[in-house]
């Protein structure tokens, strides 16, 4: 059977990629290598022992989208990974984001649609619910005023789908709202690789703890919370890809009562900035260089998934602790800095 993955020489997509071909599916790749690299189909390859069909397309060239879907007519599934994700940029740059996630998902819905392949899974996040009122959050809180142009395109990503499976009972969509997704395969031949300074902070411990950058910034030790740093919820990226590969199998089985469905994919547990910091200097023996600086406007306190529904209707279940994902994290950032 064969699926697309769009984004599927990134960072979750990769992992995406193994983790589908490992349960025998065909894959074919769509990325424009704009925040990748075609060395990962070297890694994806040394895994799985299978090479991908890769095509290398800007999903904003509509009529080469078009041209694709005329010529792979056998596709059952996709997988939308593919889009511009760093915060910071958003703000500066909203009309590339718009663009960029926004028209892109509209030319694959418009194919997808067209040609009758049903099973659409988009990649979401969990800042489509800002700062949420209560602790762990549910699928069920409301979605908030997005903080930047990223996080909107998230949320408005997610009406288009909802409406689109409104008007075709034929679609089947599955957005999965990821937290924090951090680590690598623990063969150390894929992981994550930021262009530039990283946007999250595992990467930048990893780099600050192999000397690549100088100092990692706590951005905040004043919030309310037991430490006073803010609160995430880490998910290994291996975990987080089984997510996609479960949640595929229940759109192609006809298993979903609605066409439409939403599930958080996290651990269920909060990590604080500290304890993140704590764990890296556990697993490598290494003591970071940090220093305590200046809240970072529009930083989320706390969030933290309610993971039951996931649990529960998915079958799928985080396994990774927060060491064994920073330790494969930091046997990736070893191995690519030799």
């Amino acid at each position: 059977m064969k699926i697309l993955v769009t984004g599927g020489l990134g960072f979750i997509g990769s992992h995406t990629v193994v983790e589908l071909q490992n349960s025998g599916y065909e894959v074919v790749i769509i990325d424009d290598c704009s925040n990748s690299s075609e060395k990962v189909l070297d890694g994806i390859f040394a895994i799985s022992k299978k090479m991908p069909v890769f095509e290398k397309i800007n999903l904003r060239e509509k009529e080469k989208v078009h041209d694709f879907f005329k010529r792979h007519t056998d596709i059952k599934g996709t997988i939308h990974f593919a889009a511009s994700k760093a915060v910071g940029e958003s703000v500066e740059k909203p009309l590339l984001y718009y663009e960029n996630n926004i028209n892109t998902l509209i030319y694959l819905l418009q194919e997808i649609t067209a040609n009758k392949k049903q099973s659409f899974i988009f990649s979401s996040s969990c800042t489509v619910y800002g700062q949420a009122d209560q602790m762990p959050i549910t699928e069920d809180a409301p979605v908030k005023k997005a903080e930047s142009p990223y996080g909107n395109t998230k949320q408005i990503g997610e009406e288009i789908i909802s409406d689109t499976c409104r008007v075709d009972p034929e679609l089947q969509a599955i957005s999965l709202r990821y937290f924090n997704p951090m680590g690598a395969h623990p063969s150390a031949e894929i992981g994550e690789l930021p262009i530039g300074v990283p946007q999250n902070l595992v990467p930048f411990i990893t780099q600050t703890g192999v000397g690549l950058r100088d100092q990692l910034s706590v951005f905040g030790d004043d919030y309310p919370t037991p430490d006073g740093t803010c609160i995430r919820d880490y998910i290994h990226v291996v975990d987080l890809a089984k997510a996609h590969v479960v949640a595929l199998e229940r759109l192609l089985a006809g298993k979903n009562p609605q066409n439409y469905e939403v599930f958080n994919v996290g651990t269920g547990e909060g990590s604080s900035v500290l304890e993140v910091i704590s764990s890296f200097e556990r697993i490598s023996g290494k003591k970071l260089n940090y220093s305590i600086v200046e809240r970072r406007s529009g930083d989320i306190i706390t969030a933290y998934a309610d993971t039951k529904k996931a649990n529960e209707i998915l079958g799928w279940k985080a396994g990774s602790t927060l060491d064994q994902a920073m330790k494969s994290a930091w046997d990736w950032e070893r191995k690519i800095r030799k």
